[in-house]
């Protein structure tokens, strides 16, 4: 029996909604469900396991109908979903009175509930959100039936907040395998037994890495994961990355190394850059300018002026900036004391410039 195991999808959310490449982020989260759909077609998948958090927010009908259209053209494969602390059920959730396509189960309880699919000898377990958080370990309290039937459990949490619970307790219960949903960065917890795929499209800057889902191939007669495959399908990825300067890098300079990089990896990531060396003093590098060429969400500077102190200080023996060299300026300095020798130096500089 094969399986794609997901979570974390959060159609209707808009990454990034302040960059002006916010809308196609938002665009790449349902071209990628679509994706993992056309997967599931593709390799004659029995079972969609949703581990919560299908949808960013309560979904209207709208989004209902769109997503049920979706899993309406895989008729051959069984969808399971649960809901998230994202798209919890509400008392005037239009969950609750929508019909989904045949092949398509919402265990919406909730308590612990199951579904049982006779022709694969295979029953699914779990339990939705019904609030924002879920802070007691309720896989405790889970009775479980003693049954010869093939056993998966979907669980949505593994923080403080959400569904705090023990690995090895959860491990231990008779479950062929626990598709978990909550963090969005892909990790096996258990190998062909229990993981959680991640987001399939990566949701913000700390979400580096690649991301996707789990194909996953389930022996019938021994109830046993034979094979757990993490697939990459994300149409953009968050990358950081590292540009070294020195003092005879100019802006013009700089974008070009940073346009260099980005064209090794793609135009259509998302980066993060981090600017390190020691640049000319008289440079300020214009990170504005450099940002608004790609799709940068972050430019960090922790680039250092290189003044050279002796020849300072033997300038101005008798003055502020002397005093502020002989006070601060000694081996061994810790960045904050880098920092505030640079920016002060710098202040003094520009401003004896100015008087001069």
């Amino acid at each position: 029996m094969k399986f794609i195991h997901t979570a974390d999808i959060h159609w209707g959310m808009v990454p990034d909604s302040d960059r002006p490449w916010g809308k196609k982020r938002e665009q790449a989260i349902r071209l990628t469900l679509q994706t993992i759909v056309e997967e599931a077609r593709e390799n004659h998948v029995d079972l969609l396991l949703i581990s919560g958090d299908l949808f960013h927010r309560q979904p209207l009908a709208r989004d209902l109908k769109e997503v049920n259209y979706l899993f309406a053209t895989i008729p051959g494969t069984r969808v399971v979903i649960i809901a998230g602390n994202h798209d919890r059920v509400r008392r005037s959730s239009a969950l609750l009175s929508f019909k989904w396509s045949p092949n398509v189960t919402y265990l919406m309880d909730e308590d612990l509930s199951s579904v049982y699919f006779e022709d694969l000898n295979t029953e699914v377990f779990g339990f939705s959100y019904h609030t924002p958080e879920i802070l007691e370990d309720r896989t405790a309290q889970f009775t479980i039936p003693n049954t010869q039937r093939n056993k998966i459990l979907m669980i949505h949490g593994g923080d403080a907040k959400h569904l705090p619970f023990d690995k090895n307790a959860v491990a231990a219960m008779p479950f062929s395998y626990i598709a978990l949903g909550h963090i969005h960065k892909p990790a096996v917890l258990l190998e062909n037994k229990m993981a959680y795929p991640g987001s399939p499209e990566p949701l913000d800057l700390t979400e580096t890495g690649a991301h996707g889902f789990f194909l996953g191939e389930l022996d019938e007669i021994s109830g046993r994961v034979t094979s757990l495959e993490f697939r990459p399908i994300s149409q953009a990825q968050y990358i950081p990355l590292v540009v070294s300067v020195t003092p005879a890098t100019t802006n013009l300079e700089l974008s070009q190394l940073i346009a260099d990089e980005i064209r090794k990896r793609g135009a259509g990531n998302i980066y993060r850059f981090r600017i390190k060396g020691m640049r000319d003093p008289d440079i300020d590098f214009d990170l504005d300018f450099l940002s608004g060429q790609w799709n940068i969400v972050e430019i960090l500077d922790e680039s250092e002026p290189q003044y050279d102190y002796h020849a300072l200080f033997a300038e101005h023996p008798s003055d502020m900036i002397g005093f502020y060299i002989r006070a601060l300026h000694k081996e061994d300095m810790s960045p904050v004391e880098k920092k505030a020798l640079h920016y002060g130096i710098h202040a003094l500089l520009m401003t004896k410039d100015e008087r001069s």
